[in-house]
């Protein structure tokens, strides 16, 4: 197949791009070139802005079998790309998110029926005046979901493929969310982690997430889909003693601390402890419509693993989540303290 990818230079879409190309697939990138410009030097780049007119017409008239646009933030945008693209592709795929689900972080098992989080015209006109690029703000789950509208008003549910992955994670993830927990195992000693012990944890490798991607497009199949892993409830607790047995099993001792003092402690939620959403119960999304359409997951202990090896190959780099050791010890100290009271 012809597959042209918007983006395709960093996680995600890199990823998406060499199981395409693993597949035999005729690869051609548009991007502005500036984030890893030399990861496909084999393959055909377009340099552009797709935010720029001009630079959207370098793709006028070329014709591809799909179009995986990895990197759609403004529906406006995504709408410009699909009018100079619409008449001369068989399927567009747009990866979208999770967070555009109302009750995200509320609910469990919320599956594509679930109500998704709109803006008026009004609303939409102020919230992206004058926005660039792709932002991670209160409005990023409404304009996905504006976004993917644009591409089903554009093409048409038919040749509209819809991804909403929940965490995303694996080697040359970027945010360092998933990387933290095996990087402070490594480490060792004693390590906070949010109870429940019981509490759901979701997340998709990047890689089990692209290779089914790229087997979408190749069946040419429409609709939206969930997808995130792994097929079964994996608690907290299990994930944390997967990190152990791969990475440190005698001298990493987890601290299980209550959502109550870490919220006492003014720990950030996602941030400070990645994978912690404070909750009464278990939240998370259904999958079983990707699943039914081979969406497979690899073992906990092969991402964890992976993730480690890549994320030590980098060097001393600075963390964008995750607890400061030394923040970690005072309230490790603090919780000994009020214990002793």
């Amino acid at each position: 197949m012809k597959l042209l990818v918007i983006g395709g230079t960093q996680f995600v879409g890199k990823s998406i791009v060499q199981h395409a190309l693993n597949n035999g697939h005729e690869v051609t990138l548009f991007n502005r070139g500036k984030t890893n410009p030399h990861a496909f030097e084999q393959v055909e780049t377009i340099i552009g802005d797709r935010e720029n007119a001009e630079d959207l017409q370098k793709m006028a008239g070329r014709k591809w079998d799909a179009v995986i646009d990895t990197c759609g933030f403004l529906p406006g945008v995504v709408a410009k790309t699909l009018h100079v693209l619409q008449d001369n592709i068989d399927l567009y795929c747009f990866i979208s998110s999770v967070s555009v689900y109302e009750h995200f972080g509320e609910a469990d098992g919320i599956d594509e029926s679930g109500e998704v989080l709109k803006l008026t015209q009004t609303e939409l006109e102020r919230v992206t005046k004058g926005v660039k690029g792709r932002s991670s703000n209160e409005y990023y789950g409404p304009l996905k979901f504006h976004s993917e509208s644009s591409v089903k008003e554009m093409v048409g549910a038919e040749r509209s493929l819809i991804i909403r992955p929940g965490l995303i994670v694996g080697p040359d993830d970027p945010t360092d969310r998933f990387t933290y927990w095996p990087g402070r195992v490594a480490t060792g000693g004693e390590f906070i982690v949010p109870e429940p012990r019981s509490s759901k944890v979701q997340f998709i490798d990047v890689r089990d997430l692209s290779r089914w991607i790229i087997n979408m497009v190749e069946n040419k199949e429409s609709g939206v889909y969930n997808a995130a892993g792994p097929e079964k409830k994996l608690s907290m607790e299990a994930f944390v003693d997967a990190c152990r047995s791969v990475l440190n099993p005698y001298d990493a001792k987890p601290v299980w601390l209550s959502q109550e003092t870490l919220l006492n402690e003014k720990v950030q939620p996602w941030i400070e402890l990645p994978l912690w959403i404070p909750a009464k119960h278990d939240i998370g999304i259904d999958s079983t419509k990707a699943i039914g359409k081979g969406l497979n997951f690899r073992a906990i202990e092969q991402t964890i693993l992976d993730t480690y090896k890549w994320d030590t190959s980098r060097g001393s780099v600075d963390k964008k989540a995750g607890l400061d050791l030394v923040r970690e010890e005072e309230i490790l100290e603090n919780v000994k303290k009020e214990r002793m009271i």
